[in-house]
């Protein structure tokens, strides 16, 4: 049996395949108030046509000086919702379930005249020093994602995901390399996990979404300087403890040093193996999977429950289509008779 283009229950949701469009900023909010715009109307709704299960919107601030540029979504006030609901419901109208990512860039916040951070450290030359946050000030950045989320459901969304990957302000936290503080928010794992920890908390006090999070397994460190892969599976397991759904699994971003790996198809799995192989909690994979049999060996192999596409989707906004094609499964839904005249030769 085909499992990527089959109907699944993967974090929460009843989705009519294994395939997703990863959240992926556009920075097409050319006026800078973080309101959709005709573009993303386009973007996310070619993909609902092309048969992706899940399509999950891209970072979204819940703070403006939470953008990573001036350019990006926003969630931030209440005067932003109806144009998402717009959004969501042209997606939702074209077949797919929704979702967003609420994210603050933290100390990556470019335009921002004041960067905040759980460090005084920038993250290279080309950025501000950012504020390391006081105690209080940590309460308003719960307060501001507990907000977004409670926008998010208004807007109609099937799930949110909370960015805490990628050097953005949760991921700053988690990680020791970028959270010098000595109060409860850090120190220990436990101490650094505590962000997170209470924007969950207080975001499931306003909604009854599915949550998912996005984690960087690895900071691409040595290891005395970055959370292990067994840290993260600790992670997963407090995670799986607070009823997160779904685990998005990427890496990088925490530091500006590239990876000294090799970057070839799949090189994300094994994170993503790992922490699966600790917890019960479903977990997504992402990160040049564009071979639809290397997706499909992945998920029967239960390295992974789901496939995020990125790129992929990017060029070939179809890609469920076409890897029903690859695969040889005909069971593959259409949007109408014309797309699938269109694959029919």
């Amino acid at each position: 049996m085909n499992l990527l283009l089959s109907p699944a229950e993967i974090g929460g949701l009843n989705l009519k395949n294994r395939v997703g469009m990863s959240p992926m900023c556009t920075y097409e909010v050319k006026k800078k108030d973080g309101i959709p715009t005709p573009f993303h109307f386009t973007h996310y709704g070619s993909k609902a046509i092309g048969q992706v299960g899940l399509v999950i919107i891209e970072a979204t601030a819940v703070d403006p000086d939470g953008r990573i540029t001036d350019y990006d979504l926003g969630l931030w006030s209440d005067d932003q919702i109806d144009q998402f609901k717009q959004l969501i419901d042209h997606i939702h109208s074209l077949g797919s379930k929704v979702g967003i990512q609420l994210s603050h860039a933290g100390r990556k916040a470019k335009h921002t005249k004041r960067p905040i951070s759980s460090t005084d450290e920038p993250f290279n030359d080309s950025y501000q020093s950012p504020h390391n946050l006081s105690t209080q000030e940590v309460s308003e950045v719960i307060h501001a994602f507990k907000e977004a989320a409670r926008r998010a459901d208004q807007a109609g969304v099937d799930m949110i995901e909370l960015h805490g990957a990628h050097g953005y302000l949760i991921n700053q936290f988690l990680e020791s390399a970028t959270n010098n503080r000595t109060d409860h928010y850090g120190g220990s794992l436990e101490n650094r996990f505590n962000l997170l920890k209470e924007i969950i908390t207080e975001t499931k006090s306003v909604i009854s979404l599915p949550l998912w999070v996005r984690l960087s397994a690895s900071a691409y460190l040595p290891e005395s300087n970055q959370n292990s892969i067994n840290n993260w599976q600790t992670v997963a397991k407090w995670l799986e403890d607070l009823d997160i759904r779904c685990l998005d699994i990427s890496t990088g971003g925490v530091v500006n040093k590239k990876p000294n790996i090799d970057i070839r198809e799949g090189y994300q799995v094994p994170f993503a193996e790992a922490i699966k192989r600790e917890s019960s909690i479903d977990v997504a994979t992402v990160g040049l999977m564009q071979s639809p049999e290397l997706c499909e060996h992945v998920l029967k192999t239960n390295a992974a429950d789901f496939i995020l596409q990125g790129r992929a989707l990017l060029r070939e906004s179809n890609w469920p289509i076409h890897a029903a094609k690859v695969l040889g499964v005909d069971s593959i839904n259409f949007y109408n008779d014309s797309y699938r005249r269109g694959f029919s030769i």
